[in-house]
């Protein structure tokens, strides 16, 4: 199937839920499951991103050694500490604790900062199993291999050519060569909607439809850019988003982000932390 560009049309065909009035209920409730102790920043990045896409009631669930620094820096939310392993990950004790905490929420963004351990296939077991609507990133992409594949809903997959490789138990070349078949073998192998990320993002879906989006900037590959992707299309999905509409309007929304920080500040050397404020201007009335 030939791709569809990303743009106008595209989004046309595919909205995004009417802004409605109300309480921060009526705009979703949101679970960030984000950070380690080496990377607590990772969580504020994505959870930052939620917010801006117009989630309404925002809990993180992160380490205990991050989780005091992440209350104070982001005061919006509710910051759950949980059971921390050696290597500054998630321990066995907190999959638990997750699985209470997305049972309670409308949308649940995982992964973005988290330390790969043994934890992670059991984290992403429960979340499967949990009935919010899903994305993965990093750290739970890969433990999909290990994890149980009952699930209730199908999963957004977020990955980067490593990871997508992983997925697929193939090489990173093969994936660089032929980023679309790739990118549908993943959809169709773990019935999720695929991102494939890169200079040209793709989203494809288990059905075959491709969309590749080609604007953006070259800003947009620095540290912590796809944790404010994955952020973005947190909100997106807690305010009701079909996966599919969510991901595609996630991609063009962080890539005319950073097309507007170019204008403002240069091609390079604007920071992740500033594309989530270019978020709300950009988003249909």
């Amino acid at each position: 199937m030939t791709p569809a560009a990303l743009g106008a049309s595209a989004l046309r065909d595919h909205p995004l839920p009417p802004v409605v009035d109300g309480d921060k209920e009526t705009k979703g409730r949101i679970l960030v499951i984000a950070g380690s102790r080496e990377v607590p920043g990772a969580a504020l990045l994505t959870a930052t991103a939620a917010m801006r896409a117009g989630a309404g009631k925002l809990r993180i669930a992160t380490v205990e050694s991050a989780a005091h620094q992440l209350g104070m820096a982001m005061p919006e939310a509710m910051v759950i500490a949980l059971p921390e392993a050696r290597d500054g990950g998630f321990a066995t004790a907190a999959a638990k604790r997750i699985g209470e905490l997305a049972g309670e929420a409308d949308a649940v963004v995982a992964g973005p900062g988290v330390q790969r351990n043994a934890t992670c296939p059991r984290i992403v077991s429960t979340l499967l199993a949990c009935g919010a609507a899903l994305a993965l990133d990093v750290a739970f992409l890969e433990a999909l291999h290990e994890a149980d594949e009952a699930r209730a809903r199908s999963p957004i997959l977020l990955p980067n050519s490593d990871e997508l490789a992983s997925l697929l138990d193939c090489d990173p070349r093969d994936v660089e060569a032929d980023p679309v078949g790739c990118g549908r073998s993943a959809a169709e192998r773990y019935k999720s909607v695929v991102l494939v990320k890169g200079v040209a993002s793709h989203v494809v879906t288990a059905d075959g439809q491709v969309w590749t989006y080609e604007g953006g900037a070259p800003g947009l590959g620095v540290s912590g850019s796809g944790d404010v992707l994955a952020g973005i299309v947190g909100g997106l999905i807690s305010r009701g988003a079909e996966p599919l509409n969510a991901l595609l309007w996630a991609v063009w929304l962080h890539g005319e982000a950073g097309a507007a920080l170019a204008k403002k500040i240069g091609p390079i050397g604007f920071l992740a932390r500033e594309i989530s404020d270019e978020v709300p201007a950009l988003l249909p009335r």
